[in-house]
């Protein structure tokens, strides 16, 4: 582009930003900053996993110190963050119940709440790299599992947030969970009710559903759905519950599928690689799929080859 002027490109942006309600957000420092709000999830990450996530700009002599300071630090920041996000949203001004009450009171209230159940978080994320150990015989030892594993990373990242969720705070826990989803493949939705000992083997592609609930001991592996049957209605299904159940000691298999709020798949069920699933499953139940065929042919010459869905050519 030649011989423009700056100026009305300017003035053409500002008429449009006016014009489109949608995208048009020009308050700089009314909404939540992202990027500061991904420092808050690595300090979080770093103050449930002391010693395994190193922190450049903290000099400390002991962990008490070094845990004072992560807090400090954290506690400063999300206030804010939080506080900037309450304001965009007036109907989730509540405190233990009690409606009504302000930005101000609110924000106090999720930092004191939320800071108290991080020891909650702790216990569950225990149970979880416990899970990992025990389940995967490749894992050299639990250090590596934090360190290494992208389902540990995703699960303790959604634990975190869903603890934000519980207390009606909006935006922060998305943009929690959409981060851990940036840097693992896997997105977990922050009102996931997830149980003890969860495992996410190899992660990448598994998508989880914001009322899916999931039990104990629970294993799943790459690519694998809990999602809904339908979303043309939009907003009209907020609130209901749209994703399956998966009850105590379930496998699902990679590449599977299930979907809706009323499915439930039952206690200690298997669930089979590149299955579809919409309806409930009995307990210890296996679920495979049938009549898939492999047939290989050599040479040179081009045959159809058919299985039970698709036709293609060798």
């Amino acid at each position: 582009m030649e011989n423009y002027e700056t100026g009305e490109i300017v003035d053409t942006l500002i008429s449009n930003y006016k014009n489109d309600e949608h995208i048009e957000e020009i308050e700089f420092n009314s909404q939540p900053d992202v990027d500061v709000i991904h420092e808050i999830t690595r300090k979080l990450l770093r103050i449930v996993f002391p010693g395994y996530f190193r922190e450049k700009n903290f000099k400390f002599y002991n962990l008490s110190s070094y845990i004072n300071s992560l807090i400090e630090d954290v506690v400063y920041n999300l206030e804010k963050q939080i506080y900037l996000a309450l304001q965009q949203c007036p109907e989730c001004l509540d405190k233990n119940g009690v409606v009504g009450v302000t930005v101000k009171e609110k924000t106090e209230y999720v930092i004191r709440t939320f800071l108290q159940r991080l020891l909650v978080v702790r216990e569950y994320l225990a149970t979880d790299v416990k899970a990992a150990f025990d389940g995967d015989p490749a894992a050299f030892n639990k250090n590596e599992i934090i360190l290494a594993y992208p389902g540990i990373w995703a699960i303790a990242i959604n634990r975190i947030a869903h603890e934000l969720y519980n207390l009606n705070v909006p935006l922060i826990p998305r943009i929690m969970t959409e981060y851990a989803h940036s840097k693992t493949g896997i997105d977990i939705h922050p009102g996931v009710t997830i149980g003890k000992y969860f495992f996410i083997d190899h992660g990448t592609g598994v998508v989880i559903g914001e009322t899916a609930v999931i039990g104990e001991h629970v294993k799943i592996y790459q690519g694998v759905t809990l999602g809904a049957l339908s979303t043309r209605a939009g907003q009209m299904l907020k609130g209901q519950k749209r994703h399956p159940t998966i009850e105590d000691y379930v496998t699902i298999y990679s590449g599977a599928s299930i979907l809706g709020g009323n499915t439930v798949i039952g206690k200690n069920a298997v669930i089979g690689g590149n299955a579809f699933i919409t309806t409930s499953i009995d307990a210890d139940a296996k679920v495979s799929i049938k009549n898939q065929e492999l047939d290989i042919k050599t040479g040179t010459k081009k045959e159809v080859v058919q299985d039970e869905n698709w036709f293609y050519i060798i």
